[in-house]
């Protein structure tokens, strides 16, 4: 029972970075522009929240880089497609492109670097009770603070009257900026909100999740976290129950391993992978359900008078 409890304490640590990061991509969508510079996003600022960790030792300053480093690459993108109306789909993957290259380049001195002691988080008594307690209640707290923030999207979207613009912009831009609300600013302010929680689950990712930093740590898990939005019908609460999914298949390759499960590692390393192929496979059966779900203008540019 103790391997199940652990094995349930890693889904949530493992869903958690998904669960940052395709929050941030919900934002986007909901603004109506598609982002697929996710995944470099995620390792710019997993450098930059890891060189931050080593220089200063202060782990909260190191998600602070994290996020400064996704909402600047997230205002670059902005800009692009929403300003110069570059493809948003081309300018995405470029923007992944340069992320990995840059990252590779500007993490080649920090490889055999090694964190602070990292410290380890339990609330009182309730970390104590057997196996609920190391499953629950031993978590780091930006594990708690991903619940928090899908809380919060979820009145801010639905009950804010700020949500309701923005969740209009993605709609009807063309209606919006009729009712003379600033388009584009309104999407640039989106792009930039969810580049720095791309950031932060990228910084999260280096400084708790592993904590190390290697070339490519990301792994696939931009990508992941993008086709997440699409899993949850862009709704903040299925985001985070799809998070955990994804991150529970990535955690039972290492419990196979460890109860001695004879698989070869190569099939377990493709779960995830495989997990996310089937679903959206799935779900790309009833084109309906995904069209009255998602954002009307999504991925759609903006001309401001046409």
């Amino acid at each position: 029972m103790e391997s199940y409890a652990l094995l349930f304490a890693a889904t949530l640590n493992a869903g958690t970075v998904l669960a940052i990061a395709a929050l941030g991509l919900l934002i986007n969508e909901k603004a109506g522009i598609v982002n697929l510079g996710a995944e470099g996003i995620m390792l710019c600022a997993a450098i930059a929240g890891f060189a931050t960790v080593v220089h200063s030792g202060n782990d909260w300053l190191g998600f602070a880089a994290g996020m400064g480093a996704g909402a600047l690459l997230a205002a670059i993108f902005g800009v692009l497609v929403i300003w110069l109306n570059t493809n948003q789909y081309a300018t995405g993957l470029a923007l992944s492109l340069f992320g990995t290259g840059f990252s590779a380049f500007a993490g080649i001195k920090y490889v055999q670097e090694k964190l602070p002691e990292r410290m380890s988080f339990s609330f009182p008594v309730l970390g104590d009770i057997p196996l609920v307690g190391p499953a629950l209640f031993r978590q780091h707290p930006m594990v708690y603070l991903a619940m928090a923030l899908v809380a919060w999207l979820v009145w801010f979207l639905y009950r804010s009257r700020t949500g309701l613009v923005l969740r209009s912009v993605g709609e009807s831009p063309d209606s919006a900026h009729a009712l003379g609300y600033p388009v584009r600013r309104i999407r640039l302010a989106a792009v930039v909100a969810g580049g720095a929680l791309c950031g932060l689950a990228g910084a999260y990712l280096a400084v708790v999740y592993t904590p190390l930093w290697v070339e490519g740590m990301v792994a696939g898990k931009g990508w992941i976290a993008l086709a997440l939005t699409t899993f949850a019908t862009w709704r903040p609460g299925r985001v985070l129950l799809g998070a955990y999914l994804f991150g529970g298949v990535t955690m039972l390759q290492f419990h196979f391993q460890g109860i001695g499960v004879d698989v070869p590692s190569q099939f377990l390393t493709m779960l995830p992978y495989i997990a996310t192929i089937a679903v959206l496979a799935v779900i790309s059966r009833n084109p309906a359900w995904i069209r009255i779900n998602m954002p009307a203008s999504l991925g759609k540019p903006f001309y401001p008078g046409s």
